[in-house]
């Protein structure tokens, strides 16, 4: 029997261009569906850049060996999310991951193949920038399971929207549903006056979408809070309700269960 035969749902995170949150959307997509009750798995397949377990202040963990592979590690105690990281597997956490391809590919299917998982109602599959060979990777080895889709991340400005453009083509041609599309760090909004600043444009996700024919998720907006909460591995989902991403972040969750 699979591990992951006990997965419900999976998600791919996507993005062609680099540091536009992809860690930050799988994580706060995490916590959120984890407030609706649902158990829900990342898996963190940025070989070169592992961020999750940061972002939930476990990078201290070490991954045990269980009967059917490797066992996850749990944020919580009521083991309501967990996370593999390549991040739990490096002897120091300044160490570089220097690999080629092949031991990529490698690691990536072991990944796929070798967590155990037990039952989860959401894995979500958080991936480097690209459309090379830990995607090809990743896409292939979990085509058996029928992902449910992948949500594309981009930030506003033309450069990140013309390179996101290029991971929409990558998902038509590995036939990968693409279930929306995210705008993140859509403006800043004044903790003082409330007044919103377009530091990088606007527009441009929601623009992409309606071009592309796919659903438009939202907008995140910039906010000190999502970042510090992120920079400390807090809930931010459950800590703060009145800043301004909540609701965009609320909301991308709301579709993905709808």
């Amino acid at each position: 029997k699979s591990n992951l035969a006990g997965v419900r749902h999976i998600l791919l995170v996507l993005s062609g261009k680099g540091g536009v949150g992809k860690s930050t959307i799988s994580t706060e997509l995490a916590l959120s569906l984890r407030h609706s009750g649902k158990k829900v798995g990342i898996l963190d397949v940025d070989l070169c850049g592992p961020s999750i377990p940061r972002m939930f202040r476990v990078q201290d963990n070490d991954v045990h060996q269980c009967d059917s592979g490797w066992v996850p590690v749990f944020v919580d105690q009521d083991k309501s999310i967990s996370l593999m990281s390549i991040g739990f597997l490096l002897e120091k956490p300044d160490d570089a991951v220097v690999w080629r391809g092949p031991k990529k590919n490698a690691l990536i299917k072991q990944f796929v193949a070798d967590v155990a998982w037990g039952d989860l109602d959401f894995l979500i599959v958080d991936t480097p920038p690209g459309t090379s060979d830990e995607h090809i990777s990743t896409v292939e080895a979990l085509r058996p399971y029928k992902p449910l889709g992948a949500i594309l991340v981009t930030t506003p400005q033309a450069v990140s929207v013309g390179d996101v453009r290029r991971e929409l083509t990558f998902c038509k041609k590995t036939g990968l549903r693409v279930l929306g599309i995210v705008e993140n760090m859509s403006g800043f909004v004044c903790p003082h006056c409330s007044e919103c600043t377009n530091i990088f444009s606007k527009g441009g996700g929601e623009e992409l979408a309606k071009h592309a024919g796919v659903p438009f998720l939202g907008c995140v907006p910039l906010d000190p809070q999502l970042s510090q909460s992120l920079e400390e591995g807090r809930d931010f989902i459950q800590e703060f309700p009145k800043s301004s991403a909540f609701p965009a972040l609320a909301h991308i969750a709301q579709q993905i269960l709808d």
